[in-house]
């Protein structure tokens, strides 16, 4: 089927050859004073076949968005996919892929180790009865258990 090409692009990504979990680089953009944007799809479930729960992928992002900060000082973003299938994770000025592959190994093992869920109350969080520590924990180790899987994106 010939598709028409999009804006997004991830919208141009034949999610039907896609091999989960994986982590690819799916854009770099520049800025007017050179500075850079690395965004990374990191896929942690099968595209139209498996997704995360909502209370379990909210936990996870409240995880990674505070804890990846504790290994990089340029994380731009940490953003769940509405497909709840993967996160992007931008990166400013910074596209070592090994590197950022380590530094999503140490993220997840620090979810895997986490005694609670940062900013999981009413004052800091828009849906705080929405979360699960232990959800989140599972999909990272899940995704942890299948890292010399990453590099490879295609079946």
């Amino acid at each position: 089927m010939e598709m028409k090409k999009m804006n997004v692009e991830s919208f141009n990504l034949d999610h039907t050859k896609v091999k989960a979990p994986y982590v690819r680089l799916a854009s770099v953009s520049e800025g007017v004073n050179g500075d850079k944007i690395y965004k990374y799809d990191v896929r942690f479930c099968q595209p139209n076949k498996e997704h995360m729960e909502m209370p379990a992928l909210h936990s996870l992002e409240h995880m990674m968005a505070e804890h990846i900060r504790n290994h990089h000082d340029t994380i731009f973003d940490v953003s769940p996919m509405g497909c709840q299938t993967g996160f992007y994770v931008s990166v400013i000025n910074d596209g070592n892929y090994d590197a950022f592959l380590e530094l999503l190994e140490k993220t997840l093992t620090d979810v895997v180790n986490a005694t609670d869920v940062p900013a999981c109350n009413p004052v800091q969080c828009g849906w705080a009865e929405s979360h699960s520590l232990e959800g989140a924990q599972e999909i990272a180790r899940k995704m942890l258990s299948k890292k010399d899987e990453w590099k490879e994106v295609f079946a």
